[in-house]
């Protein structure tokens, strides 16, 4: 009878310490998607690209298991309060193409949506702003605040720019095209020129680069641009596009140009693409300045020839001609001279000798002959 009670009272005691050591019943997570942080907006004409990261946890800090659509929300204030009647919806992860799964706290997963402006929302003022905001919501429609926010100009976007023209040189591919030459106030104008390698159909930036900008401060609508980086014997594909410069005050989402300026960029929609084979079939230039003169007496007779160098970065070397009274020119080196001079040593007394020379790049081709000098052997 005692021991039944010692164990009854120790089962007791077991039970009671159980019970201290367990805390109070937590609720169910809400599965609420963490707001973006890292929202961007890049207008171009009357387009909006929205990108972010879909969260990977929940604002308990539970991992994401239940990520639905986003709204897209857009305000014509510089900031906004909530989402009001969102823009457009983002779909959920899983129906969208560019994500595969959803996401996890150690993998991103990153979302985007195109918002197209209407006319009524693009001014002639230079200050107007759009300010963009996602709302990632769960499978049961709810979410927990608004991403951070950013803003974009709502200026009328300049023009595509006209008449894209380009053109292969011996100096280069020359670039043409019309274009607006008045921005608005407090706004630059500039064209932006892009050149990538042909046949790469997702460009990255070993690929497609801007090569230049051009400011529209030339007192024309004719512009131009000169591009001497190619390779030869490659072909590329070149469009322009103009942007404006638009001076804004605060932090935002924009071009940084200086230490204590800071811009919106809003740019057109580009030109129509042009295609070119960088096919060298230009010869150097014809070489300059040739001089000869007859050196010898009491030893092997010879005639030295100097001329300018050629500065072509393809130079190859060059040839040298010779002939007497009457005759045809005939090459007298049987390899490509490297440097600008020649001696001659394959000469005979009393005989006089006509010489020029002829500048040859890489790829074969060769310039005309120089101007013809001539040195007499005693």
């Amino acid at each position: 009878m005692k021991l039944s009670r010692l164990l009854l009272a120790e089962s007791i005691l077991l039970l009671l310490t159980a019970c201290a050591t367990m805390g109070p019943p937590r609720p169910p997570s809400l599965q609420l998607p963490q707001p973006p942080t890292d929202l961007q907006a890049l207008r171009k004409a009357n387009r909006v690209t929205l990108t972010w990261t879909v969260p990977a946890v929940t604002t308990d800090r539970k991992p994401a298991r239940s990520i639905g659509a986003t709204r897209i929300c857009r305000g014509a204030s510089p900031k906004l309060g909530d989402c009001g009647t969102p823009v457009g919806e983002a779909p959920g992860p899983k129906s969208q193409v560019s994500v595969s799964s959803t996401p996890t706290p150690s993998k991103k997963v990153t979302s985007s949506y195109t918002d197209v402006l209407p006319g009524n929302l693009q001014s002639d003022d230079p200050a107007g702003v759009l300010t963009y905001a996602v709302q990632v919501l769960n499978a049961a429609g709810r979410g927990a605040g608004l991403s951070n926010q950013v803003r974009v100009s709502a200026l009328r976007a300049p023009a595509a720019p006209a008449d894209f023209h380009a053109e292969l040189t011996s100096q280069g591919v020359v670039l043409s095209w019309t274009g607006e030459v008045s921005p608005p106030p407090n706004a630059r104008l500039i064209y932006r020129v892009y050149r990538r390698l042909a046949g790469s159909s997702q460009p990255t930036p070993s690929q497609q680069s801007m090569i230049a900008e051009v400011p529209a401060d030339q007192g024309s609508s004719q512009f131009s641009f000169t591009d001497t980086t190619f390779e030869w014997e490659k072909t590329y594909e070149y469009h322009v596009e103009a942007v404006l410069m638009v001076a804004a005050g605060g932090k935002v989402s924009a071009d940084k140009v200086g230490a204590d300026k800071t811009e919106l960029r809003l740019a057109s929609d580009d030109s129509s693409e042009m295609k070119v084979f960088a096919n060298d079939v230009f010869p150097p230039s014809v070489p300059v300045g040739l001089q000869a003169a007859f050196s010898g007496p009491g030893q092997q007779l010879f005639i030295d020839l100097v001329w300018a160098p050629n500065t072509e970065p393809d130079l190859a070397g060059y040839n040298v001609y010779r002939h007497e009274e009457g005759g045809p020119p005939v090459k007298v080196n049987s390899e490509l001279v490297k440097i600008s001079a020649y001696r001659d040593r394959d000469v005979l007394s009393g005989r006089l000798y006509y010489y020029a020379v002829s500048a040859v790049d890489a790829r074969g081709n060769e310039s005309a002959h120089s101007e013809e000098t001539s040195e007499r052997v005693p």
